[in-house]
């Protein structure tokens, strides 16, 4: 009688624990992966150009952007664009990404900055991955090494 009654409140306590257990695609995470910016991510140092050849001249004579090619990872293209001033890469632009959904954009609006950043700070393409991010900090690594070889960086 004693192993009925464990057995039965075992049971109990763990369809109680797996549905009070909040998943990240419940409504909350919805909600704000929808409020997310889907804007092209820079750093905020200067302005993208939106070309999308090799290399093109920005607004000083001293600083040129260089537009790596576009990478093609298992959720869509991730191209990224860099702006280099006395052999200095000084800003960083992702003008392609994966958004295609909520989750998309979830994980790009988190993931992206944190790559602009390892960029600006490493000035090369030898940066870390984004846990939860692989395969577009794989695509944005692999564009930006083609911009950066434009370059000559």
């Amino acid at each position: 009688m004693k192993k009925i009654v464990l057995w039965f409140m075992s049971t109990v306590t763990v369809v109680v624990l797996l549905f009070g257990y909040h998943t990240s695609t419940s409504s909350t995470a919805v909600a704000s992966a929808q409020s997310s910016a889907v804007a092209p991510v820079t750093s905020g140092a200067g302005t993208s150009s939106g070309s999308s050849s090799g290399s093109s001249t920005s607004g000083t004579s001293t600083s040129t952007t260089f537009t790596g090619d576009s990478a093609s990872t298992r959720w869509g293209p991730v191209q990224v664009e860099i702006t280099v001033a006395g052999g200095t890469v000084t800003d960083v632009s992702v003008v392609d990404y994966p958004d295609g959904n909520g989750k998309d954009r979830q994980i790009n609006a988190r993931a992206l900055p944190v790559l602009v950043q390892e960029t600006l700070d490493a000035q090369s393409a030898d940066i870390d991955m984004v846990s939860g991010a692989t395969v577009t900090s794989d695509g944005y690594v692999e564009s930006l090494q083609s911009a950066l070889d434009q370059a000559g960086l």
